[in-house]
């Protein structure tokens, strides 16, 4: 750690003409979370607005939900998805073998059992992303939650963020994967590139994993990068920062949303204000809110689920 405290010292200096610009916005993803307890922890630990993707049905995968909402985190379900190398999906996942009635209830359990969800990402996919059937399916059947998808991008085919934005579903795609290469160097110079194009775009969003060289990196780099002049945000916030029409109406009874019917009585709203649905309450002002609901901020709407 001392050698990586040193490389990364001589490498900020580099970094800090951001303060001259405009601050960069990235989000970093986490996946993978679930199987191992130790280095899941250890990341969920790391500072700032991290997001963690957390695989369904995992052996930690409600523990390490719980410890990251309980810090403040945004959890996301890493959904394992057909892949065109064959390899195990683990249990829950989605294949181009499952007909539509099998494909949606592996999707509703695995969103059922992983708590505190913000949104989803495909585990590996390669082959099932770029379906354009079985994106159609996923899509419609997300459009029954509030929740968003990142598209991992594991194949240049992939039609899951067009077929997303189709539907209304909030979409992002990831820019970068940190650490292909598990190793510091490789690290550093991903993460770069990232902030590259988080400046030519905009934002930018990057994936990693729980490694340890992941996680020795992200440690030294995370509280610094105000003074690089790096804005981290989750994939929610990176949604109300950008231009794309990301609120939309559930139409049916889901897991993650299931409001009372006196919600509005809940909310200290101004009746003008409220537009109500079965599932949902988009409003358009500063609410108080018991602790049982959740917002999500996105443009100029607030969007409000209780359970």
């Amino acid at each position: 750690m001392p050698r990586l405290m040193l490389f990364l010292c001589l490498l900020i200096p580099n970094w800090l003409m951001a303060e001259s610009m405009a601050p960069v916005t990235i989000s970093i993803i986490i996946d993978d979370l679930g199987n191992n307890l130790g280095n899941g922890q250890r990341a969920i630990n790391l500072p700032g607005a991290m997001t963690y993707a957390i695989l369904p049905h995992s052996p930690y995968s409600h523990r390490l939900a719980e410890q990251a909402h309980r810090s403040g985190k945004e959890v996301m379900l890493h959904m394992p998805m057909d892949n065109t190398h064959d390899r195990a999906l683990g249990p829950g996942g989605l294949t181009v073998k499952q007909d539509r009635v099998h494909y949606e209830q592996r999707l509703q359990q695995a969103i059922a059992a992983t708590p505190y969800i913000s949104g989803i990402n495909n585990h590996m996919g390669s082959r099932l992303t770029a379906n354009p059937e079985r994106m159609q399916w996923l899509m419609q059947s997300l459009k029954n939650y509030p929740l968003y998808f990142v598209d991992s991008r594991t194949s240049a085919r992939s039609v899951a963020a067009t077929t997303a934005s189709n539907h209304q579903i909030p979409t992002l795609e990831r820019d970068i994967f940190l650490d292909h290469e598990p190793n510091i160097a490789f690290i550093d110079k991903q993460f770069k590139r990232l902030i590259q194009i988080a400046r030519k775009k905009g934002s930018a969003v990057a994936i990693g994993h729980p490694y340890p060289s992941t996680l020795n990196y992200l440690e030294a780099v995370l509280p610094r990068l105000n003074d690089m002049g790096i804005r981290l945000v989750t994939p929610s916030n990176l949604l109300a920062l950008t231009n794309t029409p990301k609120i939309r109406y559930a139409s049916a009874p889901s897991p993650v949303s299931q409001p009372t019917p006196d919600l509005a009585d809940e909310l200290a709203i101004r009746p003008e204000l409220i537009i109500k649905n079965a599932n949902i309450l988009l409003v358009k002002a500063p609410l108080v809110i018991n602790n049982h609901c959740r917002i999500i901020e996105q443009k100029d709407v607030t969007r409000v689920s209780c359970s």
